[in-house]
């Protein structure tokens, strides 16, 4: 019980902030349209990050799931890579609209629904978990540097996907999963080729340049 009432205040607060905004959506309205006290709203969630975080959480759960077969069947690095950015997409879909009106408070560096904030940290953990999976999991030759990075990077490389995939009024989201093909291939290549004696010093400058920055 306790658990459906707390998944029904999700799904309300994810509808008004759809529909209203991130900002016009007080505690109160979730609580009305979800039938609950205000009180038992607070008793669940804090504050409307804490929904917003509870959303995470839930679609990071949703991706793992969605990604099980893709990586269970999957050998090569692209296609492995591939399959776990689509189904991204298709499993958000339905919070796209969402996504639209939300983003301006994710994307500020100091807000605590930014991505990179310590309070996204278990999603954000969670997601690199299964792009570490994406490399541990390919039967590619990586630079072993570069394979330690690379479920970060490729965690990174993610971010841009649903920047532009935010933006995307394409039927279907067809332009993200343009984009998504293109740059797999990229990322294929460049991966490959970061085994190959002669790149591997540029590999590991890279490598001196992301762990610098990341200090």
């Amino acid at each position: 019980m306790a658990e459906k009432t707390r998944q029904l205040i999700v799904d309300t607060a994810l509808r008004l902030f759809k529909e209203r905004g991130f900002e016009a959506t007080t505690m109160r309205a979730i609580a009305t349209e979800a039938g609950v006290s205000v009180g038992n709203a607070y008793y669940y969630f804090a504050s409307k990050e804490q929904l917003v975080q509870a959303y995470y959480d839930r679609a990071q759960s949703e991706h793992e799931a969605a990604c099980c077969e893709v990586l269970a069947v999957e050998r090569s690095f692209a296609g492995r890579l591939g399959g776990v950015l689509r189904e991204w997409v298709r499993i958000s879909e339905p919070y796209h609209e969402f996504a639209v009106k939300f983003f301006k408070h994710a994307a500020e560096p100091s807000n605590p629904l930014s991505p990179f904030s310590p309070e996204s940290a278990p999603a954000r953990e969670s997601a690199i978990g299964i792009y570490r999976q994406v490399v541990d999991g390919s039967d590619s030759r990586i630079d072993p540097a570069l394979r330690e990075e690379l479920p970060e990077l490729l965690w990174l490389l993610s971010m841009g996907v649903v920047l532009f995939w935010v933006h995307d009024t394409s039927p279907g989201c067809e332009r993200t999963f343009r984009l998504i093909d293109r740059t797999v291939s990229l990322v294929d290549r460049l991966v490959a080729l970061s085994y190959l004696p002669g790149i591997r010093g540029v590999t590991r400058d890279f490598i001196d340049v992301v762990r610098e920055l990341r200090a």
